[in-house]
């Protein structure tokens, strides 16, 4: 039996993850999806003071609190940002970590700092204003390629994004260095050459690659894949 920690991204919540998440049960596994503070269901808990760090916050208390080991820690998007801050704090509780279409941040780098200039313009414009109410609008369903069926059920579900998870600035030492079995999952049926250099970075350094091909959210589009990578890294940490 291992225990899984999965990270959704940006404007989803832990609602995401409830496929991959029932499988992983019916195999006798132990399996957490949080949601982030001020999303999904905690979204009546949103504020301007939301950051990074409170996302971190909120995975790291979750492995201290139930006392997790051997953990698979697996952050889908900006959920890499995430689980990236999580393993530089609690690298001792992880056996592997899977980044799955993921950003992989650098020491001193926010998710505005990698996102496309495209995109970060956009997205600063959305908050020129400032205020403590301030939120990025969810992306569509359709542009992450997400399949047809569940369109309508992810614009409905997904909320506005605390814009301070995207600014503040993510600090790595190199303590996340002590968890050595690090995988990448690129979905190849959403284009996008951020996820593309990720990976291409993540296998010249030796972690393990796989490519599946469906939309970006993988863990609704292809459930059944997702949960037998996670459980081959699981067998291989």
């Amino acid at each position: 039996m291992t225990a899984f920690v999965l990270v959704h991204g940006a404007w989803h919540g832990g609602w995401c993850w409830s496929r991959v998440v029932e499988r992983l049960w019916a195999r006798g596994h132990r399996a957490y999806a949080p949601t982030l503070t001020g999303l999904g269901e905690r979204a009546h808990l949103f504020s301007g003071d939301i950051t990074l760090t409170t996302h971190i916050d909120d995975v790291a208390n979750l492995l201290r609190y139930e006392d997790l080991h051997d953990v698979v820690l697996c952050g889908h998007s900006y959920g890499g940002c995430v689980i990236a801050g999580v393993i530089e704090r609690e690298a001792a509780r992880i056996a592997a970590a899977v980044f799955l279409d993921a950003f992989v941040p650098q020491n001193g780098e926010s998710v505005f700092a990698i996102v496309p200039p495209a995109q970060r313009e956009r997205q600063l414009n959305a908050i020129a204003d400032g205020g403590a109410g301030i939120a990025l609008p969810p992306i569509p369903a359709a542009h992450f390629r997400v399949n047809e069926a569940d369109r309508a059920m992810v614009d409905a579900r997904c909320v506005p994004q605390p814009a301070g998870t995207f600014g503040e600035r993510i600090v790595l030492t190199g303590a996340q260095n002590g968890v050595t079995r690090r995988s990448f999952v690129r979905a190849t049926g959403y284009p996008s050459p951020t996820f593309d250099r990720f990976r291409s970075a993540a296998e010249g350094d030796g972690w393990h690659v796989y490519d599946v091909a469906c939309g970006h959210d993988v863990m609704l589009d292809d459930p059944d894949r997702l949960a037998a990578i996670l459980e081959a890294e699981a067998r291989a940490a």
